[in-house]
């Protein structure tokens, strides 16, 4: 089941991916909506509509600012929704704050990057590829070396083996990528190895925060493989590191040119 939605799903999302535009940013609105859905049902306030509603209107409003590629406005929208999630969340106020400010990134990143219409598409698959190599690369070396674990306390399942095979398969994408002429070897492999790892925290941290409050899943919505949080968490860490080592050299036009353009 876990492969035949990985093999329905990717294709759909890739294919998105490329057509970009309104598509894509329909597409990351429903996710960071439902990203954020599914961290309240982790601590425990999806109930509770003074966290629930003012975070969802927040995000689906700017879903709709950058859609109409007004950016100012989104980040006008995500500042007044963190501030009201804030304000108006009666009970553990921080964590239902902080799962805003999680989903709110991970819309921002995802249409940041693919909105450069020369480099776009190759930086978000060059992301995804990344992260998706991490996560397959440290599945089956994890499952086939094992050895001693990685953060007992926090995933007691994940093992060094699986780190190290993850990061090793994602140098593999960076490999291709350079073959392929997508760019210079070197910044492409150092990119590829600074996505692996913050993929792989990015799941540390879901982690942390699933053990925190006794939660296995964050939902069942992708058979085989939880919930959106469990499938995007490294992915949601690696855009949104990407996003901003993309501003920082490309500015807010240029962020795909500014990953994959040395």
């Amino acid at each position: 089941m876990r492969v035949l939605a990985a093999a329905v799903l990717a294709p759909i999302a890739i294919a998105i991916a490329w057509y970009g535009g309104w598509l894509w940013a329909v597409l990351v609105m429903l996710a960071t909506i439902g990203l954020y859905l599914e961290w309240l049902v982790i601590v425990g306030l999806v109930r509770d509509w003074r966290a629930s509603v003012p975070g969802v209107a927040a995000l689906a409003m700017a879903g709709i600012c950058l859609i109409a590629a007004k950016l100012d406005a989104a980040l006008i929208v995500l500042a007044i929704g963190l501030v009201a999630v804030a304000l108006l969340s009666q009970e553990r106020r921080q964590w239902s704050a902080t799962g805003f400010f999680y989903a709110a990134a991970a819309e921002l990143a995802s249409v940041l990057v693919r909105q450069d219409p020369v480099n776009g598409f190759a930086a978000l698959f060059f992301i995804l590829l990344v992260v998706w190599a991490a996560d397959i690369g440290g599945y089956f070396a994890g499952r086939g070396i094992g050895g001693p674990k990685l953060w007992p306390k926090i995933s007691p399942k994940k093992t060094w083996a699986g780190a190290i095979g993850g990061f090793a398969g994602s140098l593999a994408v960076a490999a291709v990528f350079s073959a392929a002429g997508a760019g210079k070897t070197g910044p492409l492999m150092a990119l590829g190895a600074f996505l692996s790892v913050i993929s792989q925290l990015g799941d540390l941290f879901e982690s942390a925060v699933k053990r925190r409050f006794g939660v296995k899943d964050s939902s069942h919505i992708i058979p085989g493989h939880g919930g959106l949080l469990d499938r995007l968490d490294g992915f949601v860490a690696a855009v949104v590191a990407a996003a901003i080592l993309g501003f920082l050299r490309g500015g807010a036009d240029g962020v795909g040119r500014g990953l994959m353009v040395w």
